[in-house]
């Protein structure tokens, strides 16, 4: 078995993921392929955290902008991605991995509350983390929690995935077959060059903490293997 270069990891799943092919909705199928990726990197021996996002249900910032309140909106918006997380759990447990999940937001019959300390034990005990709920404030996006929950866990990286792009480039490759892909950036260089990696904020916070990002394609093969052993994959986006 190959060494492990990560012990402890963030993997953010966007609505897009839960969606697959759609726009809309959650795809079992594509969720199943990532469970078994996950499953497979817990039996190597990593420690894994997830954060979900909701836009396959819910797009608070579509909202607000057709004259919705914004607070309200990104509510709902965290209560999309609890959704989520509670069918990404079923699927996991069915897989036959053991799974936690953990809410910023209080929703005590379906997940625990956040508590950063349960959280690492948790992980430290062999079981999948879901963090639901965003960081639980309006005006901050799924990306921004993943970045702070993984400082927070002390997660070694924040593994990125993408639909149907298999890391950052300089424009959208679905659009612009010539874009350019990079295979490493460094944070400031993503920042400056206003690449859609993530929110700026979530960036921020990964570059004042010196928090590495992979951003990849979760439905390449072994993609997520290929992450916590360092293999080349995607764009590395890194303070080194």
């Amino acid at each position: 078995m190959a060494e492990l270069k990560y012990k402890r990891v963030l993997l953010k799943l966007s609505g897009e993921a839960f969606g697959g092919q759609n726009k809309f909705g959650i795809d079992i199928a594509t969720l199943n392929q990532a469970a078994q990726q996950i499953k497979q990197a817990v039996e190597m021996g990593v420690e894994v955290a997830i954060v979900v996002g909701g836009g396959n249900i819910w797009r608070g910032s579509e909202a607000a902008a057709n004259g919705m309140d914004r607070v309200t909106a990104d509510y709902a918006g965290m209560l999309a991605t609890v959704i989520n997380a509670l069918v990404l759990q079923d699927v996991l447990e069915r897989a036959g991995v053991t799974t936690r999940t953990q809410s910023s937001i209080e929703i005590s019959q379906v997940a625990e509350l956040f508590i950063r300390r349960r959280a690492i034990r948790h992980l430290e005990k062999g079981r999948v983390v879901i963090f639901a709920g965003g960081t639980g404030n309006p005006y901050m996006t799924t990306d921004t929690a993943a970045a702070l929950r993984a400082i927070e866990i002390g997660a070694q990286v924040l593994l990125m995935t993408k639909n149907n792009v298999d890391g950052i480039y300089n424009a959208d490759p679905r659009r612009k077959p010539d874009a350019k892909k990079f295979e490493r950036l460094s944070h400031l260089e993503a920042l400056n060059l206003r690449l859609e990696v993530m929110d700026a904020t979530a960036l921020s916070l990964c570059l004042e903490n010196k928090l590495p990002i992979i951003v990849f394609d979760l439905r390449a093969h072994r993609s997520i293997e290929k992450a916590v052993t360092g293999e080349p994959i995607g764009t590395l986006v890194s303070s080194e």
